[in-house]
């Protein structure tokens, strides 16, 4: 892996890039250096955005001194090893399909497959969450199976509802909220990602990791009545 990148982002932010690519250990290396900037939380520190490859770390520059925080990254980002331990595993019921999922049946007949090998495929996966971000509590996912890859949509949608299950190219995502989307819908779950009355507010964090739950239409009610009362729905399960 090659060393490191510190790249300037206007007066105020920081970049720390560790490669160019989706991949485990580079995000393990993002989240170590996330790790250890909010633990040691340097002079004029506002806020970090780790992201599949690497983290952004915005300042005040009042507050700090530029030199000493580029000091403080390199250190930081010298010889670290990958954040390695993974975090919680969940499993997430999902409804295929239908309603709930208005590309399935679009995206099997790409790839040659039955609607039901595709959620077959697809919830056979295990998915890393690489980050959040983009609307509050977007799950950015990887561990798509190539099998089912799919490029986005020529025409977007103006809108998909809350809880849905897409596809990207080569990512996965769950929607937090009714959002505008170009990636294919494959079903939805009733779990909400993002809840700001609830505590905690986001449910999932990067580094954990999601397996997905075929569930029928008929359990949706009851499930997404308890989600709207707070309860997370997703089930944590040891990996």
């Amino acid at each position: 892996m090659t060393a490191p990148r510190i790249l300037p982002c206007g007066d105020s932010a920081l970049t720390v890039e560790f490669g160019q690519t989706i991949d485990p250990a580079i995000n393990g290396m993002v989240l170590a250096l996330d790790d250890i900037i909010r633990a040691r939380a340097p002079a004029g520190l506002i806020e970090t955005v780790p992201t599949y490859r690497s983290i952004t770390v915005q300042f005040d520059p009042v507050a700090t001194d530029y030199d000493a925080l580029i000091g403080f990254l390199n250190d930081a980002a010298r010889d670290i090893a990958p954040r390695e331990a993974v975090g919680r595993r969940w499993r997430v019921p999902v409804v295929y399909g239908g309603e709930y999922g208005s590309d399935l049946e679009e995206v099997a007949e790409i790839h040659g497959l039955t609607p039901h090998q595709v959620i077959e495929i697809h919830s056979s996966a295990v998915y890393r969450i690489y980050l959040i971000g983009f609307l509050p509590g977007f799950t950015y996912l990887g561990g798509l199976d190539k099998r089912i890859a799919t490029s986005r949509r020529l025409h977007p949608r103006a809108k998909i509802p809350s809880g849905t299950i897409m596809i990207g190219g080569e990512q996965a995502g769950i929607a937090p909220m009714d959002m505008p989307s170009g990636w294919h819908n494959l079903g939805r779950t009733p779990v909400r990602t993002y809840a700001p009355e609830r505590d905690p507010a986001f449910l999932f964090a990067a580094g954990d990791e999601l397996v997905f739950e075929p569930i029928d239409a008929s359990r949706w009610e009851a499930l997404e009545k308890a989600a709207l009362a707070g309860e997370p729905v997703a089930e944590e399960v040891r990996p």
